[in-house]
């Protein structure tokens, strides 16, 4: 339902019928209407909510993801057949204006009035604006809702430099949110570090360090004193408490939230003296027993307000059980824990127990390197229990931490905060915890009742897990401990899990890669048939297994006879859209045209080339941070055209788009670097050539740093080398994406022979054992053994294997094709460029692009309306 248009009468309530009003419809407020139907409370009352937003309950947790892409259709947490199957009348766009408590009515901004028995007070909380001058002006926003990052993301379009007024858990996100926008961004934090609440001095210097280097300016220990406008109230700058200024034309206050208790006031409810609706253990108003207040509006019988959605969770259970009345069911809210994991800028961030050290005689075991951003520290009591602990940069551990807080671990403190491969570490995995030890923090849920969903209620699945204990369904962090504990338990119970590649084949990728070498089985259909399950036999397989299975046919294919064209005859079918054209598909159906640049280095003449190829094609062009030149907006018919000047010009693929070797980086090294210790450029450029076109579970990216200095980067990459006086370190399992990993020291003093010859083996034993889509930060942590076993493998050959992975690299070296070189010389490879099989000659009419800052961007609404470009929009086709 939508707010009425004009005043409507209180709809009668009788003592068989009485009313749940709750106002308020947010991540609690939805929690509190199902833990009402879990309890059959939907059934035998009528419940009205009245909801401020324009839109029902969504995942303000994940807001920022919207800058990430997910719609505001993808945030929600509503389900409208819920809504209907219980029979909730909900109105959004019409908040609550009124309560008259002595009448028990409550009057809506629309007219509507509503009478209750019952009233749940979800109003959650507002942003605080520092009373600073002209912070009403155009150009200033808050980070909110949904509506506040819809303001931002058009008025940022046409703005070049953006501030954040606070540097806590949504000032990050804020910040994050403006530098994708496009934006110069800036953090100005009034207290000494970032993120002061969750993390101490040593977890916050690294946090920054991590930040700065994404290119975010960080003002630490300054407030803001003023907002500078220009003579139409436009912001164009910031004053700064230290005399300082800013140039900025856009403004995201985040300076922390207060609850939204006016309506309480108005009504004469108590409130604290800081604000925040006092309630009791049963979150009941202190001063009304038919009132409640739940979530971030709530002053909970501790005295605290909570601004976590996990307490909000619990706060919205005990209401509903008490509402209920079921003695069987006692609920009471007396506080919560305030540990949180979080992904701020794609750095983990998480803090548990008593992170600060505030226990009397504590101690603290801290492991840190500021290099990579790493800092863990674990608060130690006297008698070795666990009080507490900041993790930054590497939060893996934290549902195991915060299991054994309040215990004694059963390994040392300084075990667990060493990372994989540096003294004596520890992984504990789930089945070390006890049955009491909370894994979803947001929902509340146990080790035991998971256990129990899966012994008890015969969930086989996390996605039944889930469904059947709400673990996981909040912000996510547990669903990794969750899937392991799934396992762990199935197995337990003498269940055979199926740990199959897919519908189609009961075998592992790792399995299924061991038939194709073994059995020199190079076509997919012949796989299937001799050895898919029964069901799937003489059919066409799935989208799962066949990229998968083309990727490990291509991967061998000099090795069992197959072409190691990946568009010959049956492997054409094979592969998905990006593979399909050689190319990256975009957002409006264009794509990327990336040449290989080995090492980054090219001459004067090569980036000629791309730069007439991209003003011919009218092509958007931008330097990556893989040392290349990628070009967008080509069309599909227009890929061979571009790509035949590129080959006549001694390019080749550069493989962006498939899972193989995207890019080897590197420094200038030695040879121009007064700090270089080792020709780093070389190296690159040698690696880059030898395993370029390799294919892979997932894309591999690499780097080449001429000395300690790092400034290439690889310890960020899935395989870097950093030089030293005597030779080479090789590090493997690096991550720099969504999901950030150091990598780890596999050897070290190489010279360029065992480099090369380790590299080797470590590719090869990755690609024959990882899972599909397993990148190999992944799977370094999840193979048995981990980094120790992998050195056993490939640097002790302690299988015996390694004669087998050296001569695979050697057959895919020696047998290496450009793609691209292949295809414009083949005219009926060349016949698949065509956006429409049946009209060759006609481009697609929905890609269509727009001028910005003297290049180019998909036009989007020109695709969302599917129609023929009008006549200011750039046609892809156009030689420009």
């Amino acid at each position: 339902m939508t707010a009425a248009d004009g005043a409507t009468p209180a709809t009668p309530t009788t003592p068989a019928t009485p009313t749940i009003v709750l106002v308020g419809h947010g991540m609690v407020g939805q929690r509190f209407l199902e833990a009402l139907a879990d309890r059959g409370l939907t059934a035998a009352h009528r419940v009205v909510v009245l909801c401020e937003e324009p839109r029902p309950a969504y995942d303000r947790v994940a807001l920022t993801s919207y800058f990430s892409g997910k719609t505001p259709e993808d945030l929600s947490m509503t389900d409208m057949a819920f809504i209907e199957k219980e029979g909730i009348e909900l109105y959004v766009g019409d908040p609550a204006e009124t309560i008259d408590r002595e009448a028990k009515r409550v009057t809506a901004r629309s007219g509507m009035v509503v009478d209750y028995d019952i009233l749940v007070l979800a109003t959650g909380s507002y942003p605080f604006v520092p009373p600073v001058p002209n912070k009403d002006a155009k150009g200033c926003f808050v980070y909110r809702t949904i509506e506040d990052l819809l303001a931002i993301e058009e008025y940022a379009s046409t703005r070049a430099t953006g501030a954040v007024v606070g540097g806590g858990l949504l000032g990050l996100e804020a910040a994050g949110a403006l530098k994708g926008l496009g934006l110069t961004s800036h953090i100005v934090e009034f207290a000494p570090r970032l993120m002061p609440v969750q993390v101490d001095d040593g977890g916050g210097a690294a946090l920054l360090r991590t930040i700065q280097d994404m290119g975010l300016s960080v003002h630490t220990g300054v407030g803001t004193q003023e907002i500078v406008v220009d003579e139409d109230g436009a912001v164009t700058g910031m004053k700064l408490s230290d005399g300082s200024e800013l140039a900025a034309d856009l403004v995201v206050f985040s300076a922390g939230v207060r609850p939204r208790d006016q309506l309480a006031r108005d009504c004469g409810l108590s409130v604290g003296e800081r604000g925040g609706i006092a309630v009791d253990e049963q979150c009941r108003t202190v001063n009304d027993p038919h009132v409640f207040a739940i979530g971030e509006c709530a002053l909970a019988s501790d005295g605290r307000v909570y601004g976590l959605v996990a307490p909000g969770y619990e706060q919205a259970e005990t209401a509903a059980a008490t509402i209920a009345a079921d003695e069987a069911e006692q609920l009471t809210f007396t506080g919560a824990d305030l540990s949180t994991k979080l992904k701020l800028l794609g750095v983990d961030v998480a803090s548990f127990g008593d992170a600060h050290g505030a226990t009397a005689d504590c101690l603290d075991v801290v492991y840190s390197d500021s290099r990579s951003g790493l800092y863990k520290k674990l608060v130690i009591g006297r008698d070795g229990t666990l009080l507490g602990g900041i993790l930054v940069g590497d939060a893996d551990a934290y549902g195991t931490l915060k299991a054994f807080t309040g215990s004694v671990p059963p390994v040392s403190p300084e075990s667990l905060v060493l990372p994989a491969g540096a003294g004596e570490s520890v992984q504990l995995g789930p089945s070390a915890l006890p049955d009491d030890a909370i894994i979803c923090s947001c929902n509340n849920v146990r080790k035991g009742t998971i256990r129990g969903a899966v012994t008890e209620h015969n969930c086989t699945t996390v996605p039944e897990v889930k469904k059947c204990t709400k673990a996981g369904t909040t912000c996510g962090s547990c669903v990794k401990v969750l899937g392991q504990l799934v396992t762990a338990e199935l197995e337990a119970s003498g269940v055979v899990v199926d740990k199959g590649l897919c519908g189609c084949f009961s075998q592992t990728r790792e399995e299924l890669y061991e038939i194709v070498l073994a059995l020199r089985v190079n076509k997919y259909q012949d796989l299937l048939d001799r050895y898919g399950r029964e069901d799937a036999r003489g059919g066409d397989g799935c989208e799962i297994c066949k990229p998968a299975v083309a990727s490990i046919i291509a991967s061998l294919a000099p090795t069992i006879g197959a072409d190691v064209y990946v568009l010959d005859g049956e492997q054409a079918t094979l592969q998905d859209t990006n593979d399909h054209f050689l190319a990256n598909l975009q957002k409006n159906g264009s794509y990327s045209v990336v040449p290989r640049i080995p090492g980054g280095e090219i001459t004067p003449e090569g980036l000629i080339v791309i730069g007439e190829i991209a003003r011919d094609f009218g092509l958007y062009t931008k330097i990556t941070g893989g040392q290349r030149i990628d070009m967008f907006g080509a069309r599909v018919e227009q890929l061979p055209l571009i790509w035949t000047r590129l080959v006549d010009a001694g390019f080749e693929s550069g493989h962006a788009y498939g899972k193989s070797l995207r890019t080897v980086k590197s420094c200038v090294g030695q040879t121009w670097c007064r700090y270089g210790v080792q020709d780093s450029v070389r190296m690159a450029i040698d690696l880059e050539l030898r395993y370029r076109g390799l294919r892979s579970p997932h894309k591999l990216k690499s780097a080449v740093s001429g000395c300690a200095r790092e400034c290439a980067e690889a310890q960020s990459k899935d395989f870097g080398i950093i030089a030293t006086s005597g030779g080479w370190n090789l590090y493997v399992g690096g991550n720099g994406g969504a999901t950030p990993r150091h990598a780890d020291l596999l050897a070290q003093d190489l010279n360029d022979a065992e480099l090369i010859k380790l590299i080797d083996r470590f590719l090869m034993f990755y690609i024959r054992t990882a899972d599909r889509l397993e990148r190999t930060s992944t799977w370094l942590e999840r193979i048995p053994g981990g980094l120790d076993h992998v050195r056993d493998v490939v640097v002790d050959d302690s299988l015996g294997i390694c004669e087998e992975l050296e001569s695979l690299m050697t057959a895919h070296v020696a047998h290496y094709r450009d793609e691209w070189s292949d295809t414009i010389n083949d005219p009926e490879k060349l016949a698949r460029f065509v956006s429409f099989v049946n009209a060759p000659d006609t481009p697609d009419p929905v890609v269509g692009f727009v001028p910005e800052r003297d290049q180019i961007k998909p036009d989007l609404p020109l695709l969302s309306i599917g129609l023929r470009p009008a006549d200011d929009v750039l046609e892809g086709s156009a030689q420009r």
